[in-house]
């Protein structure tokens, strides 16, 4: 859980544990079910709270509630069974930990939530975010580590698209990159469950960005006159770096990238949705010059506000780089908006 592994000094609301079910029905916090009291089962059984996105992480629950650090924790496998049970349908994650629920636990626990099919409807094996504030040792999720873990997926995988046609287990893009293989086809993500837990979010994005290849005809010649500026997390810029190679050369449009190393966090976690103000202000001081905006990805702002983790604005950034500073949609269509904006 990210939040035993938050430095001190952050907004209060960062430190609160959410284990509240109807927000993991609202909007897809995952929850362990371990707080679930009689009067929330009958709740959720009567309101057909459906889907439910679940911490699973492992069926053996010596290890779960290891991993849980609670040794009280109920038998998940009894609450998936009320569950199902009661036709509630379920997102479940198990976050890959080596050591405790890989190899033949991994197994085991992908076996055991296959048995409540179809209403386990995806199950995602996400490895370790380990921050360098974390106090408790768990081992970080090597390259050996992610490709034993592909291997028992992928076996798991073609198993249940033969016989469902959907895949039903998927490993997030994470595990592909830290493993240096290619990503499955989009079309085998099927209607991406998991999408915002990092499951077929890469292939989705270079996808999006083929499709919107015709539009650019249309955009502003003046474009090419400009030069923007953006930024990313360390396992994503490779995929973002060859999309505005493509638009520099095809297009001549001219969008540098740069990649951002989290320092506020430690630079294990390289997804852009944890990058800080700070580290953002570090890697882009030096790369503004010339430039006439910079484009800001959403994902790194609070909802609804122009505030990131470390509570930073959009306006501590653009003055401390003294330069236009413009948050868009975290897609190939919203950078193409950002840049009509500008012009």
């Amino acid at each position: 859980c990210f939040v035993s592994q938050l430095p001190k000094g952050l907004r209060k609301s960062l430190y609160i544990k959410d284990e509240d079910y109807r927000m993991s029905f609202l909007y897809g916090n995952y929850v362990t079910l371990t707080n679930l009291s009689a009067q929330d089962k009958k709740r959720i059984a009567q309101q057909r709270l459906s889907p439910l996105y679940i911490s699973v992480h492992s069926t053996n629950k010596v290890i779960r509630n290891t991993l849980l650090g609670n040794p009280k924790a109920g038998d998940v496998l009894k609450e998936l069974k009320f569950l199902k049970e009661n036709k509630i349908r379920m997102h479940v994650q198990i976050v890959l930990c080596p050591g405790y629920n890989d190899d033949r636990e991994l197994q085991r626990t992908i076996r055991d939530l296959y048995g409540f099919y179809p209403y386990v409807s995806s199950i995602a094996v996400v490895p370790v975010g380990i921050t360098m504030h974390r106090r408790q040792a768990i081992k970080p999720v090597e390259k050996e580590d992610a490709l034993k873990a592909l291997d028992i997926i992928d076996s798991f995988h073609k198993r249940f698209r033969k016989k469902h046609g959907v895949s039903v287990v998927y490993g997030a893009d994470e595990l592909y990159i830290k493993g240096g293989v290619n990503f499955p086809a989009l079309s085998e993500y099927g209607e991406l469950p998991q999408i915002e837990n990092g499951v077929g979010m890469v292939q989705l994005f270079m996808s999006q960005s083929r499709k919107i290849g015709h539009q650019l005809s249309s955009l502003s010649p003046q474009l090419k006159k400009k030069k923007f500026l953006t930024f990313t997390g360390i396992s994503f810029y490779p995929y973002l770096k060859k999309i505005t190679d493509r638009l520099l050369e095809k297009e001549g449009i001219n969008i540098n990238v740069i990649p951002v190393e989290n320092t506020f966090l430690g630079k294990a976690i390289t997804v852009t949705g944890l990058l800080t103000g700070r580290d953002v202000i570090r890697a882009l001081s030096d790369k503004t010059d010339g430039c006439d905006c910079l484009f800001v990805p959403d994902t790194i702002m609070r909802e609804g506000e122009n505030v990131l983790l470390d509570d930073t604005s959009k306006e501590d950034i653009e003055n401390a780089l003294g330069i236009k500073v413009k948050a868009i949609e975290s897609t190939p269509e919203g950078i193409m908006k950002g840049m009509e904006a500008v012009c």
